[in-house]
């Protein structure tokens, strides 16, 4: 299978990466080590999540979903197998957030100790602190690399100046620089990450793993009608892109799935891919015909005349 570096952090792994965030909020302890045999199982290594998923659950309190992950290597093993990723910064707590020295260096123990491991692969940013000096998150970010905790640092939610500077600083001052950027980004949300942001990515040779690449699940098809909103945990999220615009683009990647036997959402996919300066869409699964569809994605090449349907239906 093909491997992508992540930047220039000499890590690699298969185009596609799997979103954590349904630990312990969609997927239960059995569910979530299910999916992960069967994503690592079918050759992929690259899992993302964060220390607060899923906060946001009645009930949880952040750590959920690191909790399930280091669950899952005490019983299954096979660390080496995996490319492991998680964020910090949103708030878990009173006086828990932020990208201080101080708090970075509390969270990624905590972070470490859920997930049962020495060392996080990427180690992100999870969105900007502008009441932090750049100097000092990265001189912290630093730190960790040099005591082995962390292999790479990337950002997440980043503006294309914050991002420019901060790479200015690394530049200037020696510290390690993001490696890596994890924008909002899909066929229903590509203005934030196209232009400048994506621009600068490049240029840098920064990797990018998008988030919401199925944007929300809309991208699947398996919401068309208000009706099938009802009863969805993700419903609330989707309502906004059923308009003539995202029935377009499902119409679009209808077209296509066709002609390769294929699913709209594994079309999605692929038109992620495909993308020049792309690393990995993240997508999640819920079960397993879910992850049996989403693993298929990076197998449905797509030719120029397609990735042009794509195009025109969702700008």
């Amino acid at each position: 299978m093909e491997q992508r570096r992540l930047g220039r952090s000499g890590i690699s792994f298969a185009p596609l990466a799997f979103g954590a965030n349904v630990f312990g909020w969609t997927a239960d302890r059995t569910m979530s080590f299910r999916l992960l045999d069967g994503f690592l199982g079918a050759g992929f290594t690259f899992v993302d999540t964060a220390d607060v998923y899923s906060r946001w659950h009645t009930g949880n309190k952040g750590g959920e979903s690191e909790t399930i992950i280091g669950e899952y290597l005490a019983a299954r093993g096979g660390r080496e197998k995996m490319v492991l990723s998680t964020k910090c910064g949103i708030e878990m707590g009173p006086d828990q957030k932020g990208l201080s020295r101080r708090y970075i260096l509390a969270a990624v123990e905590a972070s470490l100790k859920r997930l049962n491991t020495d060392h996080i692969d990427l180690y992100q940013a999870h969105r900007d602190d502008p009441e932090t000096p750049l100097e000092e998150t990265l001189s912290a970010f630093a730190e960790l690399l040099k005591q082995g905790k962390v292999r790479a640092i990337g950002a997440s939610n980043y503006t294309a100046p914050r991002l420019a500077e901060a790479l200015a600083v690394s530049a200037r001052t020696g510290l390690p620089r993001f490696e890596s950027l994890q924008p909002l980004y899909s066929l229903m949300e590509r203005g934030e990450y196209e232009g400048p942001l994506e621009d600068l990515c490049r240029r840098e040779e920064l990797g990018v793993i998008t988030y919401f690449s199925l944007a929300s699940g809309f991208l699947t098809g398996k919401y068309r009608t208000q009706a099938d909103l009802v009863g969805r945990a993700r419903g609330s999220r989707v309502e906004k892109y059923l308009n003539p615009k995202g029935l377009g683009v499902l119409a679009a990647l209808d077209t296509v799935a066709a002609r390769h036997g294929a699913t709209p959402g594994q079309v999605a996919l692929a038109w992620l891919i495909a993308r020049p300066g792309l690393t990995a869409p993240i997508a999640s699964a819920t079960n397993p015909d879910q992850l049996a569809e989403l693993v298929k994605a990076p197998s449905v090449a797509l030719d120029a005349a397609e990735i042009a349907l794509i195009d025109q239906a969702s700008r």
